[in-house]
């Protein structure tokens, strides 16, 4: 092989090195990035649930609140 072949593929070999520890970096980051959404969305889901629940409880109490005023004035 040449001197300048070889300089070339050497170069060529050492962008390639270059790139592919970029690569390998940003791979890192999106994992990362992946593993901390999906902490978010479970996090959100069960604060979805909850506040699902919660309100359920209010309508309740609402309703048990509503039944007894007609109640009340039924009553009168």
């Amino acid at each position: 092989m040449s001197d300048e072949l070889e300089k070339t593929f050497t170069q060529e070999l050492s962008r390639l090195e270059r790139r592919l520890d970029e690569l390998v970096t940003i791979t890192g980051q999106l994992k990362d990035e992946n593993r901390s959404l999906k902490q978010r969305q479970d996090t959100l889901i069960a604060d979805r649930a909850t506040m699902l629940q919660k309100n359920e409880q209010v309508r309740a109490r609402v309703e048990a609140m509503v039944g007894r005023l007609k109640a009340m004035e039924h009553g009168s």
